[in-house]
């Protein structure tokens, strides 16, 4: 049961490292597009009609441009099929409430020299940060990979040796199959310890901050019937080799 566990986390990881690279690749694309498009000046009309409700404007075609950009870009990447959110909402959300008053249907605006700057800022600030998401996602998926590597060791020697019932070998093969579950034990331990030391750390990219991993992992695996896959699952087979080593330590006591 618990290996399932390990696998599921393994699955979710790879969905989500699939998101964020589909995301970053998303933000790639939307500044390209946004570069682009040039940029125009408020005339005293424009201003005058962007001050009153009343005699409002809809954006000009570079606002236009820029929110379609948005919209078949980063958009699908960041709200789920299905999901009603406003396009508005979902440029503020993403980029700021600045970028999303200049994008808005009816907020009047024109695509200036400034409004062009923050838009590709901020775009390009939540692809880094999107990132280094990823590579926090990539870094979880290779410890995963470390812990599932040492589990298949162990459990695949563990089923090989159940087909040969203790009462049919000899004391030496014994002493043997008894070294050999106390290394693979301790096997299981080191695994866990060295994830626990994963859990503690972080990935970061300059001024952009971290992503620790402990907090990484309780986002993954929101939902899961244990909060740490990785560990129960190391723990549990520790646990199974201290359990064998003790009835091969009993047949060994009583042919001694």
């Amino acid at each position: 049961m618990t290996r399932q566990y390990l696998d599921r986390a393994r699955e979710r990881v790879g969905e989500e490292e699939a998101a964020l690279t589909a995301k970053v690749d998303a933000y790639r694309s939307f500044i390209d597009r946004v570069r682009e498009v040039p940029t125009e000046s408020a005339t005293p009309e424009m201003l005058t009609a962007g001050a009153s409700p009343d005699t409002r404007q809809a954006p000009s075609d570079k606002c236009v441009a820029v929110r379609t950009a948005f919209a078949e870009t980063v958009r699908p990447e960041s709200v789920p099929d299905g999901d009603s959110e406003p396009l508005v909402e979902t440029v503020r959300s993403e980029l700021s409430e600045a970028v999303a008053a200049t994008l808005a249907p009816t907020g009047g605006a024109v695509f200036t020299d400034e409004c062009k700057r923050v838009t590709l800022a901020q775009a390009e600030t939540r692809q880094a940060e999107t990132g280094v998401t990823r590579r926090a996602v990539e870094r979880e998926a290779a410890s995963l990979e470390s812990v599932a590597d040492t589990v298949d060791l162990v459990r695949n020697w563990l089923h090989s040796a159940d087909e040969t019932p203790l009462d049919e070998l000899g004391f030496e093969d014994l002493r043997r199959r008894h070294r050999r579950l106390s290394a693979f034990g301790d096997r299981c331990e080191t695994a866990a310890r060295e994830r626990q030391a994963h859990l503690d750390r972080a990935t970061s990219r300059g001024d952009l901050g971290g992503v620790t991993h402990r907090d990484l992992v309780s986002y993954l695996y929101e939902g899961f019937p244990v909060d740490y896959p990785a560990l129960v699952t190391t723990a549990s087979l520790a646990r199974t080799c201290r359990d064998c080593r003790r009835v091969v330590r009993a047949h060994l006591v009583r042919r001694a």
